[in-house]
């Protein structure tokens, strides 16, 4: 169920969940605003001043947004907190703005790289971080219970925050650790996705000295992640191409994601950036842990990794799991194919801006183009099915042991050089197949075979 408001669902929700509205978001405000102050008068946090506690809304460019985040506003007033309102900026500007303002916690109003039709409430606690599973199902449980507002002199506040744009481009800024040539020197194309980054990412590659030419900067409320951004990098390979720029970058409609184009047009994605950037650590005697990817990172960047003496890991999809591995770990350079990267020494979540920095600080002190920096990713092929299966069939399936046989025969063939992930989808009836090997005709074939197996017996 957390899902429903914490993760990037939209107005249409997911699989067996009710569509957002703005009753539900309002809902939302004031449940989170309730259990936000219980816990902080729990930890005796309140400042002895009577300063009020406040949150902050951010959200991207969708035309819905504007709807809920006068519902969320309303909701937190109504439990006596404050709110400050940021406008359009990217999901981990107001993670670290949260941290800035000392404030209950950073909310988000987005649906990352979905279309925009979709929508959905990101929250961050006041360290920056996803919040706790604990205040989670404390904010479930509180929304069950009836809406009861404060008396009208403890309402809270709202005020827009001007500054909010400006001190995250000097963020962004600090994280790259360059020389005093900065980028001077480079060409970049930034495609924003008509997204919370259409004003905050372009200015942060010029004011550090890049000549930059910009796509997807014209947000219209409807056209977030439509044909561009992360999800659709052609359009910034041919732009590469058009201006023989040295790099191009692709972030996602609420910024937190990045993939990157090199300077012959080709597309380099999470796994090849996360290889460049756990390099460049490695070579400063900066890198910590093991590097951590999920189940669905590329065998090429664990073979990479290994190859330099650096150990790899992999955590369940999604980029919460991964930011867990790392903790537990010690680590600090991590994330997922998509572009969703962790560098927990610069920020506490992903960052498309950031991860963008750190690759172009790795040419600039290198001297290198980024073809010649990802050319170590020797990229396996991956064959990719979904399989149709009845509700709540996925994990029997995984069990049955007609399909594990085939499994078994699918990684006995492979040897040491694949493997296997049968995974259920978290919002579809759906169990996806993966196969991984260095030879693609071969993977495209065990792919095929273990997912009639596993359609054959979805239909027993």
């Amino acid at each position: 169920m957390a899902q429903k408001f914490f993760g990037t669902d939209g107005i249409r929700g997911e699989v067996g969940q009710s569509p957002m509205t703005p009753d539900f978001a309002l809902r939302l405000g004031w449940a989170a605003g309730r259990v936000l102050m219980r816990r902080l008068d729990a930890d005796g946090g309140r400042d002895a001043h009577g300063a009020r506690p406040c949150v902050l809304i951010g959200k991207d460019t969708r035309l819905s947004g504007y709807m809920f985040e006068s519902a969320l506003e309303a909701g937190f007033a109504s439990a006596g907190v404050d709110v400050l309102l940021v406008g359009p900026l990217a999901t981990p500007g107001i993670a670290y703005l949260a941290r800035t303002f000392r404030a209950l916690a950073g909310v988000v109003i987005s649906a990352s790289h979905n279309p925009f039709s979709d929508n959905g409430v990101k929250f961050f606690s006041h360290h920056g971080q996803k919040l706790d599973d604990a205040v989670e199902a404390e904010i479930e449980a509180e929304l069950d219970e009836p809406l009861v507002c404060v008396a009208s002199h403890r309402l809270g506040r709202a005020r827009r925050v001007e500054s909010a744009s400006g001190r995250y481009i000097e963020f962004c800024k600090s994280t790259a650790r360059l020389d005093n040539g900065g980028l001077r020197g480079l060409t970049l194309v930034v495609d924003c996705a008509n997204g919370a980054t259409y004003q905050t990412a372009p200015e942060v590659f010029r004011e550090l000295g890049a000549s930059v030419h910009v796509i997807g900067n014209t947000p219209d409320g409807l056209n977030i992640n439509e044909g561009c951004g992360s999800t659709h990098p052609e359009k910034l390979a041919e732009q590469v191409r058009h201006y023989a720029a040295d790099a191009g970058i692709a972030l996602d409609g609420d910024g937190d994601r990045c993939i990157m184009v090199d300077e012959r047009g080709e597309i380099i994605d999470g796994d090849q950036l996360i290889y460049v950037i756990a390099e460049e650590r490695r070579r400063a005697g900066e890198l910590k842990g093991p590097v951590v990817g999920t189940l669905m990172s590329n065998l090429g960047l664990a073979l990479a990794l290994e190859s330099q003496g650096v150990s790899f890991e992999r955590a369940k999809v999604g980029d919460r799991h991964v930011f867990e591995r790392l903790q537990n770990r010690g680590g600090n350079v991590g994330g997922e194919s998509s572009g969703h990267i962790l560098c927990l020494d610069r920020a506490t979540t992903g960052d498309g801006t950031v991860s963008a920095l750190q690759v172009l600080a790795a040419m600039c002190d290198r001297g290198l183009p980024l073809s010649t920096l990802v050319a170590p990713v020797e990229k396996c092929p991956q064959t990719l099915i979904n399989v149709r299966v009845g509700r709540g069939a996925a994990d029997d399936l995984m069990e049955d042991d007609d399909v594990r046989q085939a499994v078994t025969e699918v990684e006995t063939a492979l040897g040491g050089d694949g493997r296997v992930l049968l995974r259920p989808s978290g919002t579809e009836p759906l169990l996806r197949v993966m196969v991984e090997g260095r030879d693609g005709e071969a993977v495209a074939r065990h792919a095929q075979n273990l997912a009639d197996v596993v359609d054959r017996r979805a239909a027993v």
